[in-house]
């Protein structure tokens, strides 16, 4: 990878019409704007399908994608939908936010009327695509379908007989929701297609996607559900520990997230063959991947299932190299972001830079005064090439937010590190940008928000809440030919252009 450039921002954040961000217009004509800018990358979130809580990161299949991002206008070109249908829906009001609710109740009586319409059955592509991804689609449609038919509850609290997959339950509901099913499959398959499209068309004009994976699934997913014995779950299949993070400067109790753990014993018996399964396919969709709390793969938090918080919690052994080694003799070498961050032990540093994956370095950690010993390997000066340097991730607060909640002294220390004691608040995110840009890092990825100066209200995830996450959006007016030229500027000078 050359020294390069790129801009992290979630698709459901694009200024699509009809109440959130999709692969429509909107998406190609932000492909363009990165190019003005002089970008290589465009960062985004995971693209699973989402449940309570709206977070990517808690997704119903690891393979599936959120139906949510299937642009209408393209099903009103096909001919499957009307414009005036798709006015007449309520998406919320506000252009600038995402609203769930009216989103989730108004797409999919649309996609419903599309699919209806569609005669998909009788389409070559179409068939194709249920076919070559029958290993997981076929799981995954059935799961969503009879999830429908319980009135959206987790799988866990379904009749014991399609709960635990008894061999006449699954015969019975795929024949009693076979049109269910096939509604499931046509929006996968138009995912897929519209996806896959919008790729292309970016990689044409030198722009490379990074995606995104949790190494966690959700309890409550189609792969849980389908393959239990990939995970720590009881002979009900219900989870016997569950993953989280230890108590720490930040939270007293830790983080209780809840997802599943691996059987890792199992999976290294298989040679991985999920993991290769999994992997394989997300670089199909993706140019390079970012693997979510990578030090788990060293070592995991392992939480009992019953537990109300994570102190009672204690460390496991992951499969270290092992597994990417599995994954070099299967796929080959490929373009990963290992997500090091937190607390990152010396056995976490080593299977880092065993692997030969660049790590990620956060600027916002470093003038923590909470954590002064990790802080340092956060100052630019101590990047390496081999690494990905960002302001801060969709976790953080924005660097205008960030710098209006950090303390005097934390002010005082980031001021001294820049030289500069007297440049207004209002034109600090520009010093913080350069900064890092002009690092050894390879790769500098920025969020957008940043680059325009804005604030915690436009924040994308505050860990441990809900209900006001993921809602973030552009408006059209956003992304002016100005701001392109003032980035333009800022990668040329600092050796980032995308001569493309």
């Amino acid at each position: 990878m050359k020294r390069s450039a790129g801009i992290l921002l979630p698709v459901a954040s694009l200024p699509s019409k009809y109440g959130i961000g999709c692969f429509s217009k909107s998406a190609y004509e932000f492909v363009d704007w990165l190019r003005e800018a002089g970008q290589s990358f465009w960062q985004i979130l995971p693209l699973g399908p989402t449940g309570y809580g709206d977070s990517p990161y808690q997704s119903f299949s690891t393979f599936a994608g959120n139906p949510y991002f299937i642009s209408l206008e393209e099903l009103v070109e096909e001919g499957v939908l009307t414009e005036e249908e798709c006015e007449k829906a309520d998406f919320g009001a506000d252009p600038s936010s995402v609203d769930y609710e009216k989103i989730y109740k108004s797409r999919y009586g649309l996609l419903r009327k599309a699919y209806e319409r569609s005669n998909v059955s009788e389409n070559e592509s179409y068939r194709r695509f249920v076919e070559e991804n029958s290993w997981w689609l076929s799981d995954y449609s059935l799961f969503m379908a009879v999830k429908d038919r319980f009135g959206g509850i987790p799988w866990t609290g379904w009749s014991e007989d399609i709960r635990l997959r008894w061999s006449n339950a699954m015969d019975y509901y795929r024949r009693e929701l076979y049109f269910e099913i096939e509604f499931q499959q046509y929006m996968q398959y138009k995912f897929y297609e519209q996806w896959m499209k919008l790729k292309a068309y970016a990689n044409e004009k030198g722009i490379r996607l990074i995606g995104d994976i949790p190494i966690y699934v959700a309890m409550d997913s189609a792969d849980t559900w389908s393959h239990p014995e990939l995970f720590q779950l009881d002979q009900d299949n219900r989870p016997t520990a569950v993953a989280g993070c230890p108590p720490d400067g930040f939270s007293a109790t830790g983080q209780l997230w809840g997802n599943p753990l691996y059987r890792w014993e199992y999976h290294k018996n298989t040679g991985y063959d999920w993991w290769i399964s999994r992997l394989s396919y997300v670089f199909r969709l993706y140019d390079a991947v970012r693997i979510d709390h990578f030090r788990g793969f060293d070592e995991y938090f392992s939480i009992p299932a019953d537990a109300k918080t994570a102190v009672s919690g204690h460390w496991e052994k992951g499969p270290g190299m092992e597994l990417f080694q599995r994954m070099k003799e299967c796929l080959g070498e490929k373009e990963v972001i290992a997500e090091d961050l937190g607390y990152v032990t010396d056995s976490v540093r080593q299977l880092v830079n065993e692997s030969g994956f660049p790590g990620m370095k956060v600027l916002e950690f470093a003038f923590d005064s909470r954590d002064s010993g990790c802080a340092n390997d956060y100052l630019p000066h101590n990047y390496t090439e081999n690494s990905v340097a960002y302001t801060g991730t969709h976790d953080n607060e924005t660097l205008a937010g960030w710098w209006k909640s950090i303390t005097q002294e934390e002010r005082q220390l980031a001021r001294d590190y820049l030289c500069d004691q007297t440049t207004p608040q209002k034109y600090l995110g520009q010093s913080f940008i350069s900064l890092i840009m002009r690092s050894r890092a390879k790769l500098c990825i920025i969020p957008i928000q940043d680059y325009m100066g804005l604030g915690n209200e436009c924040r994308i995830n505050c860990p441990s809440t809900v209900g006001i996450n993921w809602k973030w959006r552009l408006t059209r007016a956003d992304l002016t030919e100005e701001l392109a030229g003032q980035i333009r500027e800022m990668v040329l000078r600092y050796g980032r252009m995308n001569w493309g």
